[in-house]
This record gives C-alpha cells, structure tokens and sequence, in this order.
C-alpha cells in the first residue's frame, strides 16, 4: 500500500507541473460561479471536516517522541502536522477541480458507466467515513459523558442527529453557501477565541504565539519528505486526501468563478494553507505549555467539528445523490431523506466496525486518475482538449 499511495502521490505532483504549464492561463468558470471569497469559503470548508479540529492534540505527543517514532525526527511536530493536512495535499484538490471544470465537459470519461459507478462508491464511502470520524474521536474530547461500559448511545445519538440534518440540507441548495460561510466563520472565531484564551495564561505571552509560527517553516524546508509515505500513519493520510479529491474536485469546480488556472492554483494552496497554520500554532501552544482544554475548549471544538462534518457531508450526499439521480425532485423529500439517512448510517457503522477502510477508497482513486489520464492522452489524438495557455505566456512552436 505504501507504494500505490507513492505513485499516486508522485503521479499527481506531476499532473500539477503539467497543467500549469500546458493551461496555466487558461480562464476557467464553473456552472454556478462565485465570487472568489465564497469559492474559498467553499472549498476549505468541504475539503476538511472534524479531524482537523479534533486530530492535532491527539498528534502533537506522538511527533514529539521521536525516540520511539524516529521518521519524524527530520521536523518539529508542528511542521509534520501541518505537512499532514496543509499546501501539498491541496494540490492534489488543484488537479481534481481543474480537471473538473476545464477537461470533463469534453472529455466525459466520468460518464462511462463503470467509471460512474467507481465515482460515486468513493463518495459515498467518504461520506460515511467523515461521520466515523466524529463518531471515534467523542470520546477522548468529551470524557465526561463517555461511559465506563458498554454503548456510547449519547454519542451515536450525535452522529445520527449530524447525518440527518447534513440529509436535510442537501435537499436545497441555499444551504450551500450559508453551511459554507458559517463554518469558516466558525473556524476563525474559534482560532481568535482560544488565541486569545492561551495568551492570557500566566506562563504565556503574546509573543509566544508570534515565536512558534515561523516552525511552520520547517515543512517548507523538508517538502520532500511529504511527497513519498513517512509510514504507515502518513499514508493513511494520504489516501485520506486522495479519496476526498474526487468528491473536492467535482463538487467546488462548480463554483469557480472566472479565474485563470494559476490563480486557481494559488487560491486552492494559499488560502486554506494559511488557515491550518494559523490554527495548528493555537494548539500547538496549548500543548507545549501543558495548557489543559478539558471542559468548555472541547464542548467549542466539538460544536465546530460537528458543523464541519454537517458541511462536508451536506456537500458528499448532495453531489451523490445527483449523478445517481437519486435527488429531492425525481423522489420527493420524505422518501430522499430516509434513503439517505439509512444509507450514511450503515456505512458509518461498516466504517465503525473495520468492514470498510478509507485506504481501500483511496486506493480506487488513485486508480481511476491514471486510468483517465489514458483516456486523456487517447482524447489528445481526437483533439478533445482545450487549446494550451502556457503559464509563461510564450508562444510555443
């Protein structure tokens, strides 16, 4: 598995290089176009869901003990973290979406049945495994109401409260922009918030925060070393990414809102880049300085991850359930919304129990990619592409 992910992940490195320089001024528009600020809304928000918030104090201790992890010696635990979730893996999305809204009206090999059917298995098994995740990580950020034995029916009464209301919203799509803008404002509040909570405690300075950015810089030094699978942890990551870049490239390639491919590229890097730095160095405080966030931290962070997954998974059924035609309109929204909600449930539960693994959906992605990059290279011979926009803008031979 560790070396399918590596190609995968070398395989995608180099579809960057090639889009930027045979389309990189290439104007791109989706179907419902935004303005470059929503489209960003959009796409941070539905391209992470709860792991961000609830996976790094989880990490932090395991990147720090390098004496029984030594692969991550090379780094501080603050640069693998962000290596983990930020700038590179968003160039993967960058692929998806471009290839979503620049070469898919032509090219149509998402319409091929058996690539049709490939696709939406992998969005509906991601969809599930972000309810999952909520569902895994309940109990170590809300100890207190996590029982001793048996059932944890409090915290699968959760979910299933999530799932539902993630179906309900799927049924309109004003929801769309509302879930997305609310959830990054959300997101930000909380990083003000606890940004400010951590500096006003009396071991730590304002300046504190100002000094752990720059380790961030660490992951930019190294980047090689996240092209290629650390371990096994790292590739579980990402084939993480790599199942969600189907569903991210499909869903906000809808959204973009006439812009070149370059400034798609930089606006899908930068952006949400940025946020999870900004982010990570909060927690990385609250970690270093043994700041403890039992109590109303984790009630925040929890509320904000469950609106992150009721975005994530409001922006997966949506997108399923229209390839499939299995929508609101074709049949009726009491019977849409029971199909659904059984649907997301069950494989919750799969994902839950082990039956299914996110590796396993990845592992789909990767190979339909290099099977439509042959379909790509036989629709050149068939002029099917879109003229080449150099991103240098010289005139080639």
């Amino acid at each position: 598995m560790l070396t399918l992910v590596g190609i995968g992940m070398v395989f995608f490195m180099v579809m960057v290089i090639l889009i930027l320089w045979r389309w990189g001024q290439l104007p791109l528009q989706g179907k419902i176009p935004v303005s470059t600020w929503v489209f960003i809304a959009i796409l941070f928000t539905s391209g992470l869901d709860v792991g961000l918030i609830m996976f790094p104090l989880t990490e932090f201790p395991v990147y720090a003990d390098i004496e029984n992890n030594k692969e991550y010696a090379f780094a501080n635990p603050l640069a693998i973290e962000f290596g983990f979730w930020g700038f590179m893996v968003w160039a993967i999305y960058f692929v998806t979406c471009f290839y979503f809204c620049a070469l898919e009206p032509k090219l149509k090999f998402f319409q091929i049945t058996w690539v049709k059917w490939i696709n939406n298995i992998v969005i509906i098994g991601t969809c599930a495994f972000t309810a999952h995740l909520l569902y895994a990580n309940l109990s170590w950020y809300l100890p207190s109401i996590a029982p001793e034995s048996g059932f944890p029916w409090v915290f699968a009464t959760l979910v299933l409260v999530t799932i539902c209301a993630a179906v309900y919203s799927s049924t309109e799509l004003k929801f769309v922009k509302l879930l997305s803008v609310s959830s990054g404002g959300l997101f930000f509040a909380l990083i003000i918030g606890l940004g400010i909570y951590i500096t006003q405690q009396p071991n730590v300075a304002a300046g504190d925060y100002l000094s752990t950015l720059p380790l961030l810089s660490d992951y930019f030094v190294h980047l090689q070393r996240f092209i290629l699978p650390i371990n096994d942890y790292h590739a579980f990551y990402l084939f993480w990414w790599f199942a969600w870049s189907i569903m991210i490239g499909q869903f906000t390639a809808r959204f973009v809102g006439n812009m070149k491919t370059v400034t798609l590229f930089a606006n899908m890097l930068i952006w949400p880049s940025l946020s999870l730095g900004l982010w990570f160095s909060v927690l990385y405080l609250f970690y270093t300085k043994g700041i403890d966030t039992a109590g109303w931290i984790n009630r925040c962070m929890v509320a904000v991850g469950v609106v992150f997954v009721l975005n994530s998974l409001d922006s997966l059924i949506r997108l399923y359930s229209d390839n499939l035609n299995l929508t609101v309109e074709r049949m009726g929204k009491p019977r849409y919304f029971v199909l659904h909600s059984v649907l997301m449930v069950g494989l919750t539960v799969l994902f839950s129990l082990e039956f299914i693994r996110i590796q396993w959906v990845g592992a789909l992605v990767i190979g339909i990619g290099l099977c439509c990059f042959l379909y790509l290279l036989a629709a050149k011979k068939r002029q099917l592409l879109p003229p080449s926009r150099p991103i240098i803008g010289v005139a080639r031979k």
